[in-house]
């Protein structure tokens, strides 16, 4: 398929590669060009701006935040604007609901198809095209973009024909890694209080009870203490907890546990830890233990 790429960050940079290798052709572009350099050798077109690589079948795009896609989307020589009449904007990043509302509306008034699959898993997943793959959308449209979303991910799980639906399923199910990294990093503090290495708790719960990929990635990060340099950066993951206290405020749902992320989390950043991974919540938690 001819696919443009927006967004070249670790996930972007992994993703656009494995479009590549399963012979798509793409054009990328990044603010940042040097990143989209970067792919000029395993065979990329190099644009300038985002309206070069709109003259193409699908455009994805996969941004840090909201204020990145709606500039994207909806500023001049945007996305809305370039993009061709039945071509497909696949959005692939972990955005608000009100905002895959809002594009939602906006590509159907410009006769255009939008695809809402935010994705779990971090850039090493990404690069081995281990993904998972949350997606919502017109049922043939999705059709015709699977090719695409099976180079990129391991499993694609279809929610429904709202795009939004992705979004909310994406930020929920953030919250829960959230939720956990800050129980796991809780836990490890209790057992090292108590002379029980990390690891050898890690072990214990992930070989029985906790027997799961998350808890094994997670826990060994926090066991070994290795928040640098980050696979998943903690201000993204305060950006998501933000997200999903947006999305409960909206529909009237208390998370009273979402409010305590948060706090953690902006800690967390205004102590220094705004280039650590999100597992450096355990370091909090160590601290707050009296552990070095």
């Amino acid at each position: 398929m001819n696919v443009g790429f927006v967004g070249l960050g670790k996930m972007g940079s992994a993703m656009a590669t494995r479009l590549l290798a399963a012979g798509h052709a793409l054009t990328v572009y990044n603010r940042t060009r040097k990143k989209s350099e970067a792919l000029r050798e395993s065979g990329a077109q190099v644009a300038d701006r985002v309206s070069e690589v709109c003259d193409a079948d699908v455009v994805v795009t996969m941004v840090a935040d909201d204020r990145a896609l709606r500039d994207i989307a909806f500023g001049s020589g945007g996305l809305l604007q370039n993009l061709r009449k039945g071509s497909v904007h696949l959005s692939m990043s972990t955005i608000s609901v009100d905002l895959a509302n809002e594009l939602s509306d906006a590509h159907a008034s410009a006769g255009q198809q939008f695809v809402s699959a935010p994705v779990f898993g971090r850039p090493e997943a990404a690069a081995a095209g281990k993904l998972f793959i949350i997606a919502a959308g017109a049922a043939d449209t999705m059709k015709s973009i699977d090719p695409l979303l099976s180079a990129m991910g391991q499993l694609t799980l279809p929610i429904s024909e709202l795009p939004r639906d992705a979004n909310v399923v994406k930020i929920a199910g953030n919250f829960l890694i959230v939720s956990m990294t800050e129980a796991l990093g809780e836990a490890a503090a209790l057992v090292r209080k108590g002379g029980v290495p990390a690891q050898t708790f890690v072990d214990a719960m992930t070989s029985t009870i906790f027997n799961v990929p998350i808890y094994k990635n997670y826990g060994a990060v926090i066991a070994a203490e290795k928040f640098s340099p980050p696979g998943f950066a903690a201000p993204l993951g305060l950006k998501d907890i933000g997200l999903a206290l947006q999305a409960a405020e909206a529909l009237r749902v208390p998370m009273p546990l979402g409010d305590l992320l948060s706090d953690r989390l902006k800690r967390l950043v205004a102590q220094g830890g705004e280039q650590l991974d999100l597992t450096a919540l355990a370091k909090l938690s160590a601290e707050d233990a009296g552990l070095r």
